[in-house]
């Protein structure tokens, strides 16, 4: 159970980076839109980085991680705030995308305040 927090960082990582690469247009054709895909862009490697100092599992590693995910879970609120609102891209798996996204993040964020000395690694 112990590596299941650097999992989650991978799949929200993998999630953010298909999602830049559907909105410049390389994984789905119709759905380009280059803000999506820049801010979708910067928050994968910030995750990464979170996956990063997680695994290196030093003292501020888990800050790190909470901070990663909290920075991405408000790009995430962002983006679904302008889809709500009409600017960005109105398509069925953007609401899709941005509600998972939205869910493991929270999951993420709950786990890693739940489990103050848990290391990722084992």
């Amino acid at each position: 159970m112990r590596p299941a927090i650097a999992i989650l960082l991978l799949i929200e990582t993998c999630l953010y980076a298909t999602a830049s690469l559907t909105h410049a247009g390389l994984v789905l054709e119709g759905h380009e839109h280059r803000q999506a895909m820049i801010a979708e862009a910067v928050i994968s490697a910030v995750l990464l980085l979170g996956l990063i100092s997680l695994n290196l599992d030093r003292p501020w590693s888990r800050m790190a991680a909470i901070s990663a995910q909290s920075f991405a879970l408000l790009g995430t609120l962002v983006g679904a705030f302008t889809i709500a609102v009409g600017v960005g891209p109105q398509t069925t798996p953007d609401y899709i995308t941005h509600a998972v996204m939205i869910l493991l993040l929270v999951t993420g964020l709950v786990w890693l305040a739940r489990n103050r000395n848990a290391s990722p690694l084992g």
